[in-house]
């Protein structure tokens, strides 16, 4: 009983590179959760009608503050890493650069809206606008995650990211009780929590790195040179999980747009492990030699894609019950590209483990612009297919665009790194060090 206690204190409180990936693993699991239990109610309540005007609605603040990041999450952690003699410096130019893109992103969001959701009502516009106020305090508190995830305090972050779902949780089974829930109030559930959340974890992380106004100018050049290098990583990661629904959104009508965010929701349940790793790996590896760095990402990726894999297999059987358990029979239409998102979702997790050799060692240009090129084939295909095929056209959209990243990713070993390839089949070797790191508990 006494072993069972102190490896659930590990894991719960543990600081290594394992325990933190449990850590994340665990959250991830209650995010999760949380979230089917608030798409069930959304979905069952709203419609599909409803549900797509919410997803109007919500989608901008955090889309429009994450594409405008320049990198500077993925700077800060690799320089936290790297100069942590110097982290109050880099914290606060962080910060500085933060706040102003945050504002960028609020204003550009507002003149945009008007023009984009053309098929919306004038209200739904308005509500989107007004919404845009989130964007610097989106952008703020990804900052401060990046912060508290290069200092091994994982804890803290991963407390930040599941209290945000429950609290709505809570909310919206509250307004559904009353009768209240509407694609406006729904809005309201999902963004309110991340004011008091964005206000503890600003105490949490200004006491940590003591930030100040002076002697930043060195701070700001090392973290605008590599967080350009980098953009192109941060921006391809929210174009990828985003931007099919920027551009769905204008071609589809609400009542196919509340399918597909439903069907793309429930399909990320997969990205469970692989996002864990993600978060856990750079600290991890930054900076090490490249033979060690290759040999964790490898691991990584098989172990990772293992289990993805065999979860992707039981979902695609079972998908079609879980959405008319879970949100109703109108949204049975959203079976085919769902199962098509399944595929996409296991391999666009096995890209995102590869791309962080190059993010540690410091060669995140390359990646960058390779991605770039695979990602910018998904909006023709989506320009192409969705007007063609709907919602079926939209997952095979990004199922195409994800494999010629992963093809990219794997073609940058060789002709970047001058080594080979991780291979993504697992052995036995994998699982087994994994059980040493945890019987360890390193």
């Amino acid at each position: 009983m006494k072993t069972v206690g102190a490896s659930v204190r590990w894991v719960l409180a543990g600081r290594g590179a394992t325990a933190a990936t449990l850590q994340t693993l665990l959250t991830k699991i209650l995010i999760l959760a949380a979230n089917t239990c608030t798409g069930a109610i959304t979905a069952r309540i709203l419609g599909p009608d409803g549900r797509g005007e919410q997803a109007a609605i919500a989608l901008w603040p955090q889309f429009l503050a994450f594409t405008m990041t320049l990198g500077l999450p993925i700077a800060l952690r690799y320089y936290l890493k790297r100069n942590p003699e110097q982290e109050s410096e880099i914290f606060s130019a962080t910060l500085v650069l933060g706040t102003i893109l945050g504002i960028v992103a609020a204003i550009a969001g507002i003149l945009f809206i008007p023009q984009w959701l053309t098929q919306y009502s004038p209200e739904v516009i308005r509500y989107a606008q007004w919404f845009m106020v989130l964007s610097p305090i989106i952008m703020l508190t990804t900052i401060y995650t990046a912060a508290l995830e290069a200092d091994y305090n994982f804890k803290t972050a991963n407390q930040a990211q599941y209290l945000q779902p429950l609290t709505t949780l809570a909310i919206l089974t509250g307004l559904a009780v009353s009768g209240n829930l509407t694609p406006f109030t729904a809005v309201i559930a999902y963004a309110f929590p991340s004011l008091p959340i964005f206000f503890w974890l600003s105490r949490c992380v200004w006491q940590r790195f003591r930030p100040r106004l002076d002697g930043l100018r060195k701070s700001y050049q090392r973290l605008v040179s590599y967080g350009l290098r980098a953009y192109g990583i941060d921006l391809i990661g929210t174009l990828s999980v985003q931007v099919d629904q920027a551009l769905v959104i204008n071609l589809l009508a609400p009542e196919a747009m509340g399918k597909y965010v439903i069907s793309l929701s429930l399909s990320r349940m997969l990205n469970l492990f692989q996002h864990s790793i993600v978060t856990v790996l750079l600290p991890k590896t930054a900076a090490r030699p490249i033979a060690e760095v290759v040999a964790v990402t490898g691991m990584a990726a098989r172990i990772s894609t293992a289990l993805t894999t065999m979860a992707a297999a039981i979902l695609f059987i079972v998908g079609p019950m879980l959405l008319n358990l879970l949100y109703g029979a109108e949204f049975m239409g959203a079976v085919p590209v769902f199962r098509i998102l399944v595929v996409m979702t296991v391999v666009d997790g096995s890209v995102w483990i590869l791309a962080q050799a190059f993010m540690a060692l410091g060669r995140p240009g390359t990646v960058t612009l390779l991605q770039t090129i695979g990602l910018g084939l998904s909006v023709p295909f989506l320009l192409l297919l969705v007007p063609r095929l709907g919602l079926q056209g939209a997952g095979w959209a990004l199922l195409c665009s994800t494999v010629v990243r992963l093809l990219f990713v794997l073609a940058c070993y060789p002709l970047v790194l001058k080594v080979r390839p991780p291979s993504l089949l697992a052995k036995r070797s994998d699982f087994y060090i994994l059980k040493q790191k945890m019987v360890h508990r390193t």
